[in-house]
């Protein structure tokens, strides 16, 4: 029985040895807790930041115009060559003028007895023949007659189609004898010798856009970079695209150039060879804005900051930092406000 109580009491001591233990090295964890926290750090610098931009474009003839007949008729003269160059002025469409042609040819016949009757009257007037009312008469019927001749010469006008300017045609659809109105799209003529280069950028860079300001753009199937000139911008921002469409003069000529052909915009609009740079995983999003977390001997110190162009490793910071500050890289969702901090490597 006694070695039995010997036992029991060995136990318990055993047992009370294990708690105080325990209880020993739950003392010990929050004494360990208050230590500085190992983290990385890294240095802000200065560096280069860009944002670059790949627009699609598309290249533009300087003009294009459909040509339509201002009146009704009959093709009787075709003088279209698909494809080919043409002269200012130079007559492409006929239409039929016979009648007006018969119009105009009786015009001059009353016109010669009519000034005819004019010189009479004028002589009669020098003795008293006639009265003044009666020669005015016939100098009116004079006038009349040649406003009718001038309407139908500019009637027998409109029946001539001439080119606008010199340029290329292009296709045409209709064909001799064919019957047009002015719903008639004859032909197209294009002013290719210059070109236009329009795009569209987005909104937040319209600004930064200047009349006079070269921009360079390629071409599938060519490896010259080509540039253009800005000379018109439109008035508003598109509803439904959100960007501001640009028109530039191509500065160069080349065979690989050709009108409506597709044109990649390469355009860099927040190019800074001197910008704070942070790593992208220092920054911490807030409700409100951003911070970084400041080591300042060996304390932790939030920081809010503005941060500008974002590339795939770095941060632009446009203000709330300044060179050879030391951020804090690593274990940032465990660091609290004025935390002791260790640094193991500095960037």
């Amino acid at each position: 029985m006694r070695i039995y109580q010997l036992l029991a009491i060995g136990m318990l001591f055993a047992i009370a040895s294990c708690k105080e233990k325990k209880n020993d090295q739950a003392a010990a964890k929050p004494n360990a807790a208050k230590g500085p926290m190992m983290v990385q750090g890294y240095i802000v610098k200065t560096g280069a930041v860009s944002e670059p931009l790949e627009l699609p474009g598309t290249l533009l003839p300087l003009e294009e115009t459909e040509i339509h007949p201002e009146v009704n008729g009959r093709i009787v003269g075709l003088y279209i060559n698909e494809g080919s160059s043409i002269s200012k002025g130079a007559l492409m469409i006929k239409l039929f003028d016979g009648d007006l042609q018969a119009q105009l040819k009786k015009l001059k016949v009353q016109l010669q007895i009519a000034e005819k009757t004019e010189e009479r009257s004028k002589e009669l007037l020098k003795i008293n023949g006639i009265s003044q009312q009666d020669y005015d008469l016939t100098f009116l019927q004079v006038s009349n007659i040649k406003a009718d001749i001038e309407l139908i010469e500019t009637n027998i006008a409109k029946t001539e189609i001439r080119a606008p300017y010199s340029g290329k045609i292009g296709f045409r659809n209709v064909s001799m004898g064919a019957y047009i109105t002015p719903a008639t799209i004859v032909t197209t003529i294009r002013q290719i010798n210059q070109l236009k280069l329009q795009f569209s950028i987005p909104e937040k860079y319209a600004s930064k856009i200047v009349m006079g300001q070269l921009i360079p753009f390629s071409i599938a199937g060519a490896s010259q970079k080509f540039l253009a000139k800005v000379y018109a911008t439109e008035s508003i921002v598109s509803e439904t695209t959100r960007g501001l469409n640009i028109r530039c003069l191509v500065q160069q000529s080349s065979n690989a150039l050709v009108a409506g052909g597709f044109a990649k915009v390469d355009m860099d609009f927040a190019k800074n060879n001197n910008a704070l740079l942070v790593p992208s995983q220092s920054i911490l999003p807030q409700a409100r804005g951003k911070k970084v977390i400041l080591y300042k001997d060996g304390i932790a110190t939030f920081a809010d900051v503005q941060t500008g162009v974002r590339d795939s490793a770095n941060v632009e910071i446009i203000s709330g930092l300044k060179p050879g500050d030391t951020i804090i890289t690593t274990g940032l969702m465990g660091i609290r406000p004025d935390a002791k901090l260790k640094l193991s490597k500095v960037q």
